[in-house]
């Protein structure tokens, strides 16, 4: 090869290595904290209170103790127990795209569960999404969030799963089809997504901020929700919170936008939020939040709520363009009056399965955990979560709350469709539009 067809080729790999580096750089996009851009520490070289760990209270607690905590904070039990099924014995399945994953068991069973994961098997499965036998775990497992909790607190989850009674229960298989069900591959995908990385403080931030994005990023994880994905699937953070579909349920925008995030939330709005599931004026939790609010917020210590609260509030805004800057305000009284779809029988339905609760108004005589006015759900002219609504129910557990039955048994996809569009034409700031397949998509979409 001469020396200038050697300088050409050189020139060509070194474009093509480039071009490489710089998709790859795109792709993989900024750390989940990164638009935080004060000093990062290791935390042992962190000066002000340790934001990791259990809260004061528990202190002194024993590592079982702090680790049933640190499991709510988690959420470890929602995801590794299907309905009506033992804590933990795993086989819920989640629907994607490509195939269903059913979770695992993480009870102490030594042939079924994880009674055989030394501590080492635990962090690595914990951190580095690898499990005992050395096979990558998809990312349905949130370990790419899991990876920013301390080895103390991943080691004291453990010995809490460790303190329970064993079950022998097998998950159901896996329905991926190839190429996704190559488990290998994924070694790709976590060499990319996964930054193996502990949290470290930021030294410019105060206590409770970290403490709040400890518990945000690294415990419950709630970009997994509520942050958007790449092509490949892994979380987008150049637009951190900004909202997305998660188990066909919509995860609101929860960046710091004043019109379509929760920048208009005074603190105490989101501080019931997360404690009990409601907020006057901005709805009720209902779905995968409902249930993380039932199972892992409400559980959490007052200051630890407040600390996630002073965390949220400094997540850059972004707009959510197709939410409404102004939600409709409460409905006329009269049925005669307010927002009227084409298909008849959404009112029909309206009228008899739900103004009992709902009212006309939509300001509900019954519960504040009944009225939709204000909620972001009517709002969204996408009608996602009303509809997953009428079709699951809301199966809510926390103290006052009230839940509301499924309807997915007693309508048609067609019925259900026009009586969530007839709820968003009344209660929302605009009609939506949704279909009969628009239905049948979400009830296949959704966990089981």
């Amino acid at each position: 090869m001469s020396p200038a067809a050697r300088r050409i080729l050189v020139s060509v790999v070194a474009i093509v290595a480039a071009a490489l580096a710089a998709g790859l750089w795109i792709l993989r996009g900024p750390g989940p904290m990164a638009f935080a851009d004060g000093p990062k520490v290791a935390l042992a070289d962190y000066r002000a209170a340790d934001p990791t760990g259990v809260p004061a209270s528990l202190a002194k607690a024993n590592p079982v103790e702090r680790g049933a905590y640190l499991a709510r904070a988690a959420d470890c039990m929602v995801c590794h127990t299907t309905q009506g099924g033992q804590e933990y014995a795993g086989g819920l399945g989640f629907k994607l795209p490509f195939g269903t994953l059913y979770s695992t068991n993480i009870t102490p069973d030594k042939e079924t569960g994880i009674g055989n994961y030394t501590d080492q098997d635990f962090l690595n499965a914990v951190h580095r999404g690898t499990r005992r036998d050395g096979a990558p775990l998809y990312p349905a497992m949130p370990f790419t969030s899991y990876t920013y909790m301390s080895d103390a607190d991943a080691l004291a989850i453990k010995a809490y799963l460790f303190s329970l009674s064993p079950v022998r229960a097998t998950a159901p298989a896996n329905t991926l089809p190839f190429p996704f069900n190559q488990r290998w591959a994924m070694n790709f995908w976590l060499g990319l997504f996964n930054p193996d990385t502990r949290f470290e403080p930021d030294a410019s931030k105060s206590p409770e901020w970290n403490r709040g994005a400890y518990l945000a990023e690294a415990l419950a994880h709630c970009g997994e929700c509520h942050t958007p994905r790449n092509l490949a699937f892994a979380l987008n953070s150049r637009r951190k919170f900004a909202g997305a579909v998660t188990a066909g349920w919509r995860a609101f925008n929860i960046s710091s936008d004043k019109a379509t995030g929760i920048g208009g939330w005074r603190d105490e709005d989101l501080v019931a939020y997360l404690a009990v599931g409601h907020a006057d004026g901005h709805g009720t939790a209902s779905g995968p939040m409902g249930e993380a609010v039932d199972h892992s917020f409400s559980q959490l210590a007052p200051e630890d709520i407040r600390a996630v609260v002073a965390y949220l509030r400094t997540v850059p805004p972004i707009i959510s363009p197709d939410l409404p800057a102004t939600l409709a305000p409460p409905a006329p009284a009269s049925h005669r009056q307010g927002g009227g779809t084409a298909d008849a029988r959404g009112k029909v339905i309206f009228e008899g399965a739900c103004v009992s609760c709902h009212g006309w108004t939509g300001e509900s005589s019954i519960s504040p955990f009944a009225t939709l006015t204000g909620a972001w759900a009517v709002n969204d002219p996408g009608a996602t979560n009303v509809a997953q609504i009428v079709i699951s129910g809301t199966r809510r557990h926390t103290e006052g709350a009230v839940s509301m039955p499924a309807f997915g048994n007693a309508y048609s996809d067609a019925e259900i469709a026009a009586v969530a569009n007839f709820v968003t034409a009344r209660f929302g700031s605009k009609p939506s539009q949704i279909t009969a397949q628009d239905i049948a998509g979400l009830r296949k979409q959704t966990s089981q």
